[in-house]
């Protein structure tokens, strides 16, 4: 049985990535979308919509954080999961109320359930250079 954190996580990465690929709309078109495949959205407060927002609002600054923390990796061969993943956990970093290392291990949870075998570890040492950076570790 998974933590309500937990399932707010994988319903914020569940928005992020439809956002993603869908042309980033506005983040109300994409819970519509998400309804319309899972049935009614979840009702308010929504956490993992909130999540979403966050990583939505700073997508520039944590795509830059990604880009310099990933050392030898540009942005655009990061898989779009796991850059999904670095977004939403760097949205609740900078947001400051769960622990970075609970945030750090909770997205590392998140790419062993959802990306490739190798991406727990890039996951777990791209974080770990972000937080550093912004002096949250």
């Amino acid at each position: 049985m998974q933590r309500a954190e937990t399932k707010a996580r994988v319903r914020a990465l569940q928005l992020l990535y439809a956002w993603d690929v869908t042309g980033r709309p506005s983040l109300r078109v994409v819970i519509a979308s998400v309804a319309g495949i899972y049935g009614k959205p979840p009702a308010p407060p929504d956490r993992g919509a909130d999540l979403a927002a966050l990583g939505i609002a700073g997508v520039a600054e944590f795509d830059q954080l990604v880009a310099s923390a990933a050392e030898h990796w540009r942005l655009e061969r990061v898989g779009i999961v796991e850059r999904n993943i670095l977004r939403l956990a760097l949205a609740e970093i900078a947001e400051g109320t769960t622990p970075s290392r609970v945030v750090i291990d909770e997205a590392v949870k998140l790419a062993q359930w959802f990306a490739g075998a190798k991406a727990p570890g890039f996951v777990n040492g791209v974080l770990d250079a972000a937080a550093r950076q912004l002096d949250a570790l």
